[in-house]
């Protein structure tokens, strides 16, 4: 194929220290602990800079991972968890890292081939929903993952505090064909709830190199059915002795996140969940040095949340609404708050733009766009008085509108090489446009809430973000053995067009919220020492500023089971964060020791409160003042370790993250301070080992451990094995692969094998069966 080396950029390197064979193919290699590429898609981020980065390769992947998802991907990297509730989970799938909880989506960046999948319209879950568009990218089409670890590269926003992570998908150099089909069984058994779900995916893709044009499409089918993830209960301390209300059986006791006695009365929100991914690629060599590339996504999502009421009648029938009676105590009437219906009908696109110089001469450059929309994405739910089984047939509800709701980016950098490829500098630099844009209409439906048009006006928010960055950073080898990094972001943010309009409020509420700007530099540096032959020191400082989103400023929304407050005043949160590591090459694998240090004041969070009057989970976002953690993380990576076929992986991290400022509290002045950030666990673990026992047959087990952690300011929810609370966990997943023949794959698995019942808010999935079959022409 010619010249493909020299139209991806691709170095081939064998890094000081490291034995030729311990190098995967495409995988990052380490050199100064300066990451080059040694074949395969070359990565996005930043090969410069000598911080902590952590990669693996799609055959690792197929190896190893029952990867039903992208995210999968990440399953075990150090440090890394994403909040994944069930396969194809669209609305809560956060990834946290060293000292940023599931609760802080706007604390990562996400991209794939260099295009913005994070969602920085919010911050975490709420009234609406920010998780990385994990469904851009399917495992089908990843080449490889990278992710740097902290905001030392000045070519990221301050989102990428906590980790920039990057997909880097196929693009062919021959004629290439795949299919896959897969099914995934869970039996789940909590509370009053016994069934078994059943997950069925399909995806096939194909790919061409003609000449000097390239092209892949993607095609990926899921019908995932997901476990209850929410639950009606009542306080036992709210029940009244007495012979009101309906007398009813079935209540399963238990005792909330707090340690008070609770019934819980039903489930809610078990989704059922059909999705459609569309992606299309094309790539072309303008000439052996300028490459220009194209990417379409489409995502759509149909899904349906259901809930069931454990509670039964002296007949034996389901009670869905009305004053309870529950041993001889009566209880606040059932509503439509308790057993919600949704109906979401969803489908975004993406488009990304590219060109791109590739001469490793003097000087190359980049401009790059990229566009997501939401093109339809409707909500639709049964209103507050509206019950079952009635609402299952139709009757008043609501429908939230949020179409037209996205965000542009634009990109234009730099890499100047004053003295060539091999000199001492290298010089990035860039300008950057982020453009937001929320738009959120929630309306009255009088007639049937599954089908009717929007009717009267209930609420609508929304408003626009924007900002343009500077920066520019000096790779520079001032020594041998020696590195620096020395750069700066220069970030301008504004925040504009804000409005709420709740006409139906006591009063109406009819704001248009003033214009906001605000102007920070943040400074990146980083420095390497190679101090023995297998033995690389390093360090890393830098600030990072995450302005807040429009809709931590302006989404405000409200619906029968749950509410989110704003605020349009937030502060931006500011980090200082500062890394030292020692990289030893052990022959077979490389092992790592890094402290981390993170000082962020202003941090920007939001907490979810049960009403226990409206039965509601109320969410409001604040600035919390000061949050300092400080913690080790030891990781190693090894192939052919000890025999050969036999890789090895495996992380340990301490993390100590507390509260020390905060004018603000929970009930009392003063109750969060010297609290642990929530979300943030003191120990986190992870091991896989992977084992090829001949070219036809390997076989993994993988293991992750997480400490006990808090999900409140004040650490108040010291129950983490219950609905709202956030528990420890540790969970060993299996993993047999057998090649058929050249083109023919299958693979049998089991996650979460000890079948572990774990919770962070909501329930984590139990054991669950693995299958699929795959095609490679």
């Amino acid at each position: 194929m010619r010249r493909t080396c020299v139209a991806l950029g691709v170095a081939v390197a064998v890094p000081v220290g490291l034995s030729a064979q311990a190098q995967t193919p495409g995988a990052p290699a380490k050199e100064l602990g300066v990451v080059t590429v040694t074949g395969g898609q070359p990565t996005s981020l930043p090969t410069q800079i000598p911080t902590t980065m952590e990669g693996i390769t799609r055959e690792q992947i197929a190896q190893s991972i029952n990867a039903t998802d992208s995210e999968d991907a990440l399953k075990y990297f150090p440090s890394l968890l994403v909040r994944k509730r069930y396969i194809g989970d669209y609305n809560h799938a956060i990834l946290s890292s060293r000292a940023s909880g599931t609760g802080n989506s706007a604390r990562s960046a996400v991209y794939a081939d260099g295009i913005l999948l994070s969602n920085y319209l919010g911050n975490g879950v709420g009234g609406l929903s920010f998780p990385p568009r994990w469904g851009l990218v399917t495992p089908e089409e990843i080449e490889r993952v990278d992710v740097m670890y902290g905001p030392f590269s000045a070519a990221y926003p301050g989102n990428s505090v906590g980790a920039v992570v990057d997909y880097v998908t196929r693009m062919p150099t021959r004629f290439e064909a795949h299919g896959k089909v897969g099914h995934v069984s869970q039996p789940f058994a909590l509370y009053g709830t016994d069934t078994t779900l059943r997950t069925w995916q399909a995806s096939t893709s194909v790919g061409n190199r003609h000449g000097d044009w390239a092209w892949f499409l993607n095609f990926h089918h899921t019908d995932s059915e997901g476990q209850p993830l929410t639950f009606a209960t009542r306080l036992v301390a709210s029940g009244t002795p007495g012979a009101a209300g309906q007398p009813v059986t079935g209540a399963v006791p238990g005792s909330n996140n707090a340690g008070a006695p609770w019934l819980v009365l039903g489930s809610g929100t078990a989704y059922r969940t059909r999705q459609d991914h569309i992606k299309a690629k094309v790539a072309y060599d303008v000439s052996p040095t300028l490459r220009a590339a194209y990417t379409f996504g489409l995502w759509q999502n149909r899904s349906e949340g259901r809930p069931m009421s454990y509670l039964r009648n002296a007949a034996g029938q389901p009670v869905n609404s009305g004053a309870i009676n529950i041993d001889g105590r009566s209880y606040a009437a059932l509503t439509a708050a308790d057993f919600a219906l949704t109906n979401e009908t969803l489908m975004h696109t993406i488009h990304g733009l590219s060109v791109k110089s590739h001469t490793q001469g003097v000087f190359d450059w980049e401009v790059a766009a990229s566009l997501y929309d939401y093109g339809k994405d409707l909500k639709r739910q049964n209103g507050a008085a509206n019950t079952l089984p009635a609402a299952a047939l139709g009757g008043p509800g609501t429908v939230a509108d949020g179409s037209g709701t996205g965000w542009t980016t634009l990109a234009l950098k730099g890499t100047w090489r004053p003295d060539g490829v091999k000199g001492a500098h290298t010089v990035d630099f860039g300008f950057q446009q982020d453009s937001y844009r929320l738009a959120y209409l929630t309306s009255d439906i009088a007639g049937n809430w599954s089908q009717d048009a929007a009717g009267a006006l209930a609420s609508a928010v929304g408003g626009r973000t924007r900002l343009h960055s500077l920066y520019a950073q000096d790779a520079w080898a001032f020594a041998p053995r020696w590195k620096a990094v020395l750069g700066a972001r220069a970030e301008h943010w504004s925040a504009f067009s804000g409005s709420t309009r709740i006409p139906g409020a006591l009063p109406a509420v009819d704001t248009q919220w003033p214009q906001r700007a605000e102007t920070h530099v943040s400074p990146k540096a980083a420095l390497s020492w190679q101090w023995r032959a297998d033995t690389v020191l390093k360090g890393s400082a830098g600030r990072a500023v995450r302005f807040p989103t429009v809709g931590e400023l302006y989404g405000a929304t409200s619906t029968a089971n749950a509410q989110y407050l704003n605020d349009p005043n937030l502060r931006p949160e500011k980090s200082w964060t500062h890394e030292l590591s020692a990289e030893k090459d052990l022959g077979s694998g490389l092992l790592r020791l890094t402290f981390f240090a993170e000082d962020t004041r202003d941090a920007l969070y939001a907490q979810t409160t049960l009403d226990p009057v409206a039965q509601r989970n109320v969410s409001r976002v604040q600035n919390v003042g000061r949050i300092q953690t400080q913690g080790l993380e030891l990781a190693y990576n090894g192939a052919d370790v000890l025999k050969r076929g036999l890789d090895l992986s495996g992380s340990v991290t301490y993390a100590d993250s507390v509260i020390r400022e905060n004018a603000g509290f929970a009930v009392r002045p003063g109750d969060t301070v010297g609290k642990r950030q929530p979300n943030v666990a003191r120990w986190r673990a992870t091991a896989l080992a992977s084992y090829r026992w001949n070219a036809e047959w390997s076989t993994s087990v993988g293991a992750r451990y997480s400490g006990p952690q808090f999900r409140t300011l004040d650490n108040s929810d010291v129950n983490g094995f219950t609905y709202m609370g956030v528990s420890r966990f540790f969970t060993v997943d299996l993993r047999a692969r057998y090649q058929v023949s050249h083109s023919v794959s299958a693979a049998l698995g089991v996650d979460n094998a000890n079948n572990y019942q774990f919770w962070n808010f909501h329930p984590y999935p139990q054991r669950s069966y693995v299958a699929e079959l795959k095609i490679d022409l």
